[in-house]
């Protein structure tokens, strides 16, 4: 899943001769990233979900951060520490972990759909809450139609239905997730943004970790199966360490709008996946539903931003 809320930034490009990396970057961002929900789903499935997340989020971050010292980028200040745990415990901890554990009761498909939804929640406290976007009627209008797809995808009635209970636990960790996003702007973090991703990472897994051993996830030790440790391993791999890195190289390449159109791309990918892959069913209702869930997305994604504003 992506690493970001609602971007706001300046067009950046390098020239215009085509570079064959770019369309290679696009694709890790949209198919990497929207595979992560069927390989949470097929994780979780095995072991547990807050041991699933802490080892994807430690190993990934830990690794990140790493190597980005290693290159010779200073480490965060202690004020940046604590910016970094802050956002960490939303950003990680809250979304990640309620999305494992509530993706051992709802199909992949309606968890990438659900978790589109973090645009939409990013500008709504934007706009709403801290007051640091204009109010403009076109993006509450936006905002309305994203929730009610989702209203519409949870209602109850015709043969597919969904736990509530899970569902609304993945949109309130995405609104977690969003009020990190927007806290970012205000609190003292290091220039680098792969440092920062790794250190958010490195700490929330620790958390995860610690949370699994709390609620005694860890008592026996998980049994990881093949399939679960691929799963893992892709998790972290493909989603984390290779999918963000495409991102971050994107971000300083291409205008920051066109590379935040992954999140109306992922869901697509993950409903597509758990169709075809993991026999999820789909109706009319799931697709017309994301349909609008996804029209939200562009609209917002879309809206001219302001100059001076910027977000992780």
């Amino acid at each position: 899943m992506a690493h970001s809320g609602v971007i706001r930034a300046l067009p950046r490009s390098r020239g215009r001769r085509f570079d064959a990396r770019i369309p290679l970057a696009f694709m890790a961002i949209y198919f990497l990233w929207g595979a992560t929900f069927l390989a949470i789903r097929i994780a979780v499935l095995e072991i547990p979900p807050f041991f699933t997340a802490g080892v994807r989020f430690l190993v990934a971050g830990g690794l990140l951060y790493g190597f980005m010292r290693l290159r010779g980028q200073a480490g965060p200040s202690t004020t940046e520490w604590r910016s970094i745990a802050v956002t960490a415990l939303c950003m990680f901890v809250a979304t990640y972990g309620a999305l494992f554990w509530a993706e051992q009761y709802v199909p992949s498909g309606i968890a990438s759909v659900i978790e589109a939804t973090l645009p939409i929640t990013t500008i709504a406290l934007e706009v709403f809450i801290f007051r640091q976007q204009p109010f403009r009627w076109t993006l509450l209008g936006a905002v309305a139609l994203g929730f009610c797809g989702v209203s519409w995808l949870l209602m109850k009635g015709g043969p597919q239905q969904f736990a509530a209970v899970p569902c609304l636990v993945i949109v309130a960790g995405g609104i977690a997730w969003s009020l990190g996003a927007v806290l970012t702007r205000s609190l003292p973090r290091p220039r680098s943004l792969a440092l920062a991703a790794g250190a958010q990472m490195m700490l929330g897994g620790a958390v995860l970790l610690a949370l699994s051993q709390l609620t005694g996830e860890l008592d026996p030790f998980p049994h990881v199966s093949l399939r679960a440790g691929l799963s893992l391993s892709y998790l972290i791999v493909g989603g984390s360490l290779l999918g963000f890195t495409a991102y971050v190289w994107l971000l300083a390449r291409m205008p920051v709008t066109r590379v935040a159109s992954h999140a109306y791309v992922n869901p697509v990918v993950g409903v597509a996946l758990g169709y075809f892959v993991a026999g999820e069913a789909i109706t009319t209702r799931m697709i017309l539903a994301s349909l609008l869930v996804i029209a939200s997305v562009f609209l917002i994604l879309s809206a001219p931003a302001d100059l001076d504003s910027r977000s992780r």
